[in-house]
């Protein structure tokens, strides 16, 4: 009898912010199905997105623990574990070192889905610096002889978050989830980055028009209103199925 691989998610992220405006529906989700979701954050953000606590005089110390804090709170808004690599940012950049820890979580999680941001952003090099990372580190972990603990991984499908700004990204969603039943989550989650309150209403609207994409996307329109939240992903590798559906 074939082993049964518990549900897991693994969310990597570039910035402490980064994956609860893009998953923190996804994320909550799936802990509300009593699954494991862990989030590695290669960076706090300290540089690029921080921007009032420099204009407030704080020092880069400071302000990496204010999003630090501000994290784990959002992480545990979404039920989530939560892991800093503290790689810096702005830029981020890859290093082997780096991919070798990712294969470690990978490894230590055994994700059955993974997120990460899409590989272009022309405005953030750091958020495909870590999908790069995140795809690289993938590869290895299945590797049998790749010399890190735990069994070698299986394929996890990988699924592209989507960025601020999804049309110079050349970002074309192809999966819709309706996160309808836990956005007070998410939203709970976003108020814990107050280091970024300007995205709070941004990220609200862009969840409602995904929604009624959901709902169009479900059945028919008949042109009621609807009141579902979404959120858009873009699936990396081919699903493999018996049956299209």
């Amino acid at each position: 009898m074939a082993h049964q691989v518990e549900p897991a998610l693994l969310v990597v992220s570039a910035h402490a912010g980064d994956f609860v405006w893009r998953a923190g529906g996804a994320i909550a989700a799936a802990t509300a199905r009593g699954e494991r979701a862990k989030v590695v954050c290669l960076s706090y953000g300290e540089r690029g997105e921080s921007a009032r606590a420099w204009r407030d005089g704080k020092s880069l110390e400071e302000i990496k623990d204010i999003r630090r804090g501000e994290a784990e709170a959002a992480a545990s808004a979404l039920g989530a574990e939560i892991e800093f690599f503290d790689a810096g940012d702005y830029p981020l950049l890859p290093s082997p070192e780096l991919v070798d820890r990712l294969v470690h979580v990978y490894r230590d999680v055994n994700p059955t889905v993974v997120l990460t941001h899409p590989l272009i952003d022309p405005y953030n090099a750091d958020h495909p610096a870590a999908a790069r990372m995140a795809l690289d580190a993938r590869i290895l972990a299945q590797a049998i002889g790749y010399p890190a603990e735990g069994e070698p991984l299986g394929a996890p499908p990988v699924f592209f978050f989507e960025p601020h700004q999804p049309e110079q990204c050349d970002f074309k969603p192809n999966v819709l989830i309706d996160i309808t039943d836990v956005f007070p989550q998410k939203r709970k989650a976003m108020e814990s980055l107050v280091a970024q309150e300007h995205m709070w209403t941004y990220y609200t609207d862009l969840a409602r028009r995904r929604g009624v994409q959901v709902k169009r996307n479900a059945g028919p329109n008949l042109g009621f209103s609807t009141d579902r939240m979404g959120e858009a992903y873009v699936r990396y590798y081919p699903q493999v199925a018996e049956v299209l559906s």
